[in-house]
């Protein structure tokens, strides 16, 4: 296979979330993505993430965000540990941690700690508030991002209390938007020679995917609020509507799209009410308008009007996890992989890489703690005694 990452090599002193989901992405891709995990300490505390376990130190958790990876047991707290480090670092391209926004300096995982080894080595950093400032030394995980960035402000029904949302995507936006920026400094170091320093913070990353409110606000002093049904704070109809089993979200985005429902509901005439000619008229009378659609739309199912709108009406089902994973839609897109796992006989089944490179990405499990060790440790060039003398001092 070619892959347009193969011949690259990322160093990850990650855990948990937002580190590994983003260098997932580097390693499906074809980087050579060594995985730095203390033995020590269990590795990555996801291995311990239940409730869904696959034999000692791994997790379906685990699994989800470290495929196509390689595990490399490493003190960098220990001399000979760190030493390691610096023979790896001066074969590699970049280096990427998540650790809390003190501890990079604390382990030597700055430019400034690497850059003697390798000039032009690019280290990303990913915190939750920051490497430098007085928060930098603080802990911190997605669900807090969304309290203060004011997502769970914005969730929910207006009457109700704050809603996260359902998943980790702060942490998700965050370490991709590291894995472009390592790319990114990737491509400058390898035209003139020099690395640098990239650091990202989940709490930056959650201010700016305030987007578009965030600039309604800083220029108009509009501060944007709950709106009900999930509805879009200025264009309707785009929010959720009763069907007769359950609910639809419809983005009728355009005034091509808002007469197109009309017709397909039956209601031609619609577009022609003085109420709705434009976005502000239907933005105005919001309300009128939802128990209008309520009423065509409850006469038929969730299955029906999803037929009958295909293609003409933008549209989407409220599905829950079982439906969304079960749809023949997501078959169709080759959604799932599967990939051998020496505790499932079967396989393992695992989300496929959305980037879609018209041939299969590599499929290769995450790897057990430590697995691939002694294979990167020879790569460097060390001996089987001086391997084994690194096992017996702790510092793999």
């Amino acid at each position: 296979m070619s892959l347009p990452l193969a011949g690259l090599r990322i160093i990850a002193v990650e855990h948990y979330g937002a580190g590994p989901y983003g260098t997932g992405f580097l390693a499906d891709l074809g980087a050579d993505l060594i995985k730095i995990e203390n033995r020590q300490m269990g590795g990555d505390m996801s291995r311990g993430v239940g409730p869904h376990y696959l034999g000692e130190g791994d997790s379906l958790f685990f699994q989800a965000l470290n495929r196509n990876k390689r595990s490399l047991c490493l003190d960098l707290k220990h001399p000979e540990g760190k030493a390691v480090l610096h023979k790896l670092a001066a074969t590699s391209h970049g280096l990427i941690n998540n650790l809390r926004g003190d501890q990079p300096a604390k382990l030597g995982l700055r430019y400034e700690d690497l850059s003697a080894h390798n000039p032009a080595l690019v280290c990303g950093h990913i915190s939750a508030y920051g490497n430098h400032g007085e928060r930098a030394g603080w802990p911190g995980y997605d669900f807090l991002m969304q309290a203060e960035a004011g997502f769970m402000y914005l969730s929910g029904e207006p009457e109700g209390p704050p809603a996260r949302m359902g998943l980790s995507i702060v942490d998700y936006m965050t370490g991709l938007t590291t894995s472009l920026a390592l790319l990114a400094g990737i491509t400058e170091a390898r035209a003139g020679g020099r690395g640098r320093d990239l650091e990202v913070s989940l709490y930056d990353v959650a201010m700016h995917q305030l987007s578009y409110p965030g600039v309604w606000y800083l220029n108009a002093d509009d501060a944007t609020t709950r709106a009900p049904r999930s509805a879009h704070p200025s264009i309707v109809p785009s929010q959720l509507y009763r069907t007769h089993d359950g609910w639809i979200f419809i983005m009728a985005q355009t005034q091509k799209f808002w007469e197109a429902l009309c017709d397909k509901v039956d209601k031609a005439e619609w577009k022609a009410d003085p109420r709705f000619p434009d976005y502000a008229g239907r933005h105005e009378h919001r309300d009128e308008l939802t128990l209008m659609i309520d009423a065509q739309l409850i006469r038929q199912p969730t299955a029906h009007w999803i037929e009958h709108f295909a293609g003409a009406v933008p549209c989407g089902p409220v599905n829950d996890i079982a439906q969304a994973l079960d749809n023949p839609y997501f078959t169709q897109r080759g959604g799932v992989q599967t990939v051998p796992h020496p505790d499932l006989p079967g396989g393992l089944k695992l989300l496929n890489n959305p980037i879609r490179l018209g041939e299969p990405i590599p499929a290769r499990a995450a790897p057990k703690l430590g697995a691939d060790s002694e294979d990167i440790l020879a790569e460097l060039g060390y001996s089987s005694e001086e391997i084994a003398k690194l096992r017996s001092s702790n510092a793999i």
